[in-house]
């Protein structure tokens, strides 16, 4: 690569727990002969995927390359944070040949495209292009794409319900704005889960995208690095939801950072996680965890009641051993006060 040459960047988004994190270690372990930076955009205040992905660092991505925002939106701090994060990466010697982005869960990914348009960074990078993730399961089971029929019955019973909800805008976004879709988790769902979840998505697309399956984040590097969609000069073909607002927000949804104290086994803490899903519609949990007699970290994973968990790391001599998880949900499910009493929170925080 040449220094007048852009630098290509790869945005990758999805849905929370769709597999983002695990798509990006596994290009980072098989770059395909590219040396790879990761800028990883957080939602809430405390950050779990960068410090995984750094801990799978290799010379072809080492850690100096990954970039972790956990302040907020990319999109909505792009003069703070973004484009001084961008040059930073770009001055890297040897210089990057590809940038992977991983957007929050929650993330709409066409404002980010938006921020490439400025004049500090257009000349020098391009969307080579944009990667949504969908879980399979999920998406079959029709969780982020409305029932036409079923919307309109409840419309012409109800007159006030009239609107989609934040999480199928979210989904709908996502795959709108996709140069590929790659199905994650196609065992959970099956043949026939696979099958339906094609149907939605191809009904969602706004123009004909491939899918492909990826079972754990593994995805020949070829079929989503080098596709030059050059996606910053293509806006239009990739409708959102919020094309005419002036700006957009967050405040559909919420997040909390609970501290746990250590735990007698993984499954106390499984249990607490189902019961949120089940009771409160949380719909990510993620972090740490400490477990008594064990000298390992327990990394924290869950997709609503959907939970995974294993030992990552010992702990270090200077860590407290305790846990600490982030809890997001839509605004009006978040209950601090029953959230932090079903994890068995810490009563302070140091």
């Amino acid at each position: 690569m040449t220094d007048l040459s852009k630098l290509p960047v790869t945005v990758v988004t999805g849905f929370l727990g769709s597999g983002k994190t695990t798509l990006i270690r596994h290009l980072m372990q098989n770059p395909g002969g590219r040396r790879l930076a990761v800028v990883v955009n957080e939602f809430g205040d405390v950050g779990v995927d960068g410090e995984i992905l750094k801990g799978c660092a290799i010379p072809d991505c080492p850690a100096e390359n990954i970039v972790e925002l956990a302040n907020g939106c990319i999109c909505c701090t792009v003069a703070d944070d973004f484009i001084p994060t961008i040059e930073a990466l770009m001055k890297l010697d040897p210089r990057p040949d590809h940038i992977l982005i991983e957007t929050s869960g929650l993330a709409l990914p066409k404002p980010l495209l938006k921020a490439f348009d400025w004049p500090d960074i257009r000349s020098k990078i391009t969307v080579d292009g944009v990667i949504a993730l969908a879980d399979a399961e999920a998406v079959a089971a029709g969780r982020f794409a409305p029932d036409v029929d079923r919307v309109q019955a409840q419309r012409e019973a109800d007159d006030s319900i009239d609107h989609e909800t934040p999480l199928s805008e979210v989904f709908e976004d996502q795959i709108s704005c996709a140069d590929i879709v790659l199905l994650t988790k196609p065992d959970l769902a099956g043949p026939e889960g696979v099958a339906k979840a094609r149907e939605i998505i191809a009904a969602e697309a706004p123009r004909p995208l491939p899918i492909v399956e990826c079972a754990e984040g593994v995805v020949d590097p070829r079929v989503i690095l080098g596709l030059k969609a050059a996606a910053e000069d293509d806006m239009d073909a990739r409708p959102s939801h919020h094309d005419d607002a002036a700006d957009h927000d967050h405040d559909d949804f919420e997040s909390i950072v609970v501290d746990i104290p250590e735990l007698a086994t993984p499954a106390d803490l499984v249990a607490a996680i189902e019961r949120l899903a089940q009771e409160r519609n949380i719909l990510r949990v993620k972090g740490y965890a400490a477990v008594q007699g064990k000298p390992m970290r327990l990394l924290v994973q869950a997709v609503g009641a959907r939970v995974r968990h294993q030992f990552d790391r010992p702990w270090k001599p200077e860590e407290a051993r305790r846990g600490r998880l982030v809890v997001i949900a839509e605004h009006d499910d978040i209950d601090e006060t029953a959230i932090r009493a079903a994890l068995g929170a810490l009563e302070t925080a140091e």
